[in-house]
């Protein structure tokens, strides 16, 4: 068992994912195996809350990745189910104990971990486990009106949180990220070229240089993210990949090396960092070899809302599937597909409806 604690805990990366509640609380991520919020006391001996869990929660709830809107708890006798879809029987009280210790979490500014779980919004859901997913701070506390009144007509009053995630380089490396950060710092040297022209030893190409910066110069933070990016992939990535067992999802190719293991790459249809801001959700991410990988990347090839495959630009010997391979487990949500197709062919799309 890990010790439970606000904010970062050691060792776990967002994007590292547990198959049941048990796991979570193991490691010391939300205290309980069903309750939403996740509590403990702060120095002072008032309880905080340190972790929520969206796992298809109230109507009145929404998930945009970089931004929630959470309402608070009830206790049981205070609740019912149509269709599956928790309700409640009167008004939220600010005074319940799980409500009260966000509200204390957002007045001394700590941050939330918050874990999502199969049953979330499709667009950022994990498959089947729970997936944690990074450090979010409260920024706003209100009472709103639900979108159900009670069973007998009466205005629902419900505790409403807003969280926004905190950014990439806020997000605390683990203790592994970090020994990689300082061995890099330790070793890395300067390479003066011929002509005069100073690089990082690190330097990968032109196109690792971004607009406004200096060949030469030396940017630690963003080696960081980096380190961050390549850590927190694995998870997801690692997920899709075992579930399609390295079979490409646009031409099939099943690629094995001498060991038998097959090789394949996880590539993400909305591109993670900025400018598009794609989150690291296995919805988000498809199981290719390297050449479709490629040729996605470089828009060659652009999905339809029907899960067609679109070859915008050739290749000699390559065979490309009619539609995307998916299955039972893994589904493809079209908010991303959308996204990809418009940055190629600068045509909008609407919002999916799923």
């Amino acid at each position: 068992m890990r010790e439970q604690k606000i904010g970062h805990i050691e060792g776990i990366a967002p994007g590292a994912e547990f198959h049941r509640r048990k796991e979570v609380k193991r490691n010391a991520l939300h205290r309980d195996t069903v309750r939403g919020i996740s509590w403990l006391p702060d120095e002072d001996g008032q309880d905080v809350a340190d972790a929520i869990v969206l796992q298809g929660g109230y109507d009145d709830d929404h998930d945009d990745w970089e931004f929630i809107r959470y309402t608070g708890a009830s206790p049981d006798k205070d609740k019912y189910k149509d269709a599956g879809v928790p309700k409640l029987l009167q008004s939220q009280s600010w005074a319940y104990q799980d409500n009260a210790t966000l509200v204390r979490s957002y007045e001394r500014k700590h941050p939330i971990r918050v874990l999502r779980g199969w049953k979330g919004d499709p667009r950022y859901s994990p498959i089947d486990c729970y997936r944690y997913d990074g450090l979010y701070r409260i920024v706003a506390v209100r009472t709103a009106l639900s979108k159900w009144p009670a069973p007998d007509g009466t205005p629902i009053e419900i505790c409403q949180f807003d969280l926004k995630r905190l950014p990439d380089e806020d997000q605390d490396p683990t203790a592994i990220e970090q020994h990689i950060i300082d061995m890099l710092d330790q070793h890395e040297e300067l390479v003066v070229l011929p002509q005069g022209e100073v690089l990082g030893a690190d330097a990968e190409g032109e196109e690792e240089v971004a607009e406004g910066e200096v060949e030469g110069e030396k940017f630690p933070k963003r080696r960081t993210a980096r380190i961050q990016r390549l850590v927190r992939d694995a998870a997801v990535a690692r997920n899709v990949k075992a579930i399609h067992d390295g079979e490409c999802q646009i031409c099939g190719l099943r690629l094995v090396g001498p060991d038998g293991r097959p090789y394949s790459e996880g590539a993400h249809l909305r591109p993670l960092g900025t400018p598009h801001c794609g989150p690291d959700v296995e919805p988000n991410v498809l199981c290719l070899c390297p050449n479709c990988h490629v040729r996605l990347d470089i828009g060659a090839i652009v999905l339809e809302d029907d899960y067609s495959i679109s070859v915008r630009a050739g290749a000699s010997g390559g065979n490309i599937l009619p539609k995307l391979r998916q299955t039972r487990q893994h589904k493809v949500h079209v908010d991303y597909i959308r996204y990809h197709r418009e940055h190629w062919l600068g045509v909008p799309s609407g919002p999916s409806q799923e």
